[in-house]
């Protein structure tokens, strides 16, 4: 794992230098969406509303829209002033009963590792924890957002689990549930008695993904049956979809069949394919990568006397 944070636990007057790590990892079938005749990527923009143009990421800012239709445009340097917690320290508010926090509050989870020197501060914060079977209240900047979260122990680590704000949990606003309902004693009774019937330790690797599953068998017996195809290259250019020298290739190949189409001759589609393919493939430490006119020589060697050839027939032709 890599750590993403790193700074120091303060409680009272002990300091615990730590490492921050996520805890959880979701995981899913990556999908990507495509377009259903030649299986192209999807790309999406971004587009001005105002002007219509592309906007690169450095001309992009933050922007608030008051209530009376204004627009507050916010800099880096207006963000840079606002007050934040230290963004290496987690502060040790209070200590309090761990069945007292909600749990619709907890949020991400992160796994904190000591440093080699601070391992004795460590498990002293960590026992005082389990002796007293309470939680650290912290405040803690992460992304650029103070965060309120809770220190907690789980096995041999201790455990930060941000929290939602107060003001960010929503009301149960359900008028049903003000209804008076009678229940009998009986009712009651067998409803306990399915409980007691079902009732078993929680143990979550006994559960599995079936969805998941299901779409990976799918995917397979789809790569067996080779209901498959080439992923097509992208005309556009896209950043990091191929590169410089895939995307001339692509545009010197189309360059050539619309040239020989011009005058009769078949175009060379099988020649400029598995030098693209070739090119894709070389490895980095390759002394060079062929630009511009070596590009040309090196990935279609029949381009140069293609070219001469339709020189030549137009020449005859006048």
């Amino acid at each position: 794992m890599r750590a993403i944070w790193k700074g120091a636990v303060a409680f009272g007057l002990v300091n615990v230098p730590v490492r921050l790590y996520a805890a959880t990892g979701e995981h899913e079938v990556q999908l990507h969406q495509v377009h259903r005749p030649d299986g192209g990527r999807i790309r999406y923009r971004r587009t001005c509303s105002a002007c219509g143009e592309t906007v690169e990421t450095a001309d992009i800012a933050k922007g608030y829209e008051t209530g009376t239709g204004e627009l507050v445009v916010l800099t880096d340097e207006d963000l840079a002033e606002l007050p934040l917690a230290s963004g290496h320290e987690i502060e040790v508010l209070e200590f309090v009963p761990s069945d007292q926090v909600d749990p619709i509050l907890l949020q991400r989870t992160y796994y904190l590792e000591p440093d080699k020197t601070s391992a004795k501060p460590y498990a002293l914060l960590r026992g005082a924890l389990e002796a007293t079977d309470r939680m650290a209240v912290v405040k803690v900047a992460l992304r650029q957002r103070e965060s309120m979260a809770v220190l907690r122990v789980r096995g041999k680590v201790i455990v930060l689990q941000t929290l939602l704000w107060p003001d960010e949990l929503r009301a149960a606003d359900f008028p049903v549930l003000d209804a008076q309902v009678q229940l009998r004693p009986q009712e009651l009774t067998m409803a306990s008695s399915l409980v007691e019937s079902l009732a078993a330790d929680f143990d979550p690797s006994q559960y599995t993904d079936s969805y998941e599953a299901a779409m990976v068998a799918l995917i397979e017996q789809k790569v067996s049956a080779g209901h498959t195809q080439a992923v097509p290259a992208a005309e556009g250019g896209e950043p990091g979809e191929g590169g410089e020298v895939v995307d001339l290739l692509a545009a010197l190949q189309r360059s050539v069949e619309k040239a020989r189409a011009g005058h009769g001759a078949p175009a060379v589609v099988e020649k400029a394919a598995p030098a693209a393919r070739a090119t894709r493939a070389r490895k980095p430490a390759a002394p060079r990568t062929p630009t511009g006119s070596d590009a040309l020589t090196d990935a279609v060697p029949e381009a140069a006397p293609a070219a001469k050839a339709a020189r030549r027939s137009r020449r005859q032709a006048s």
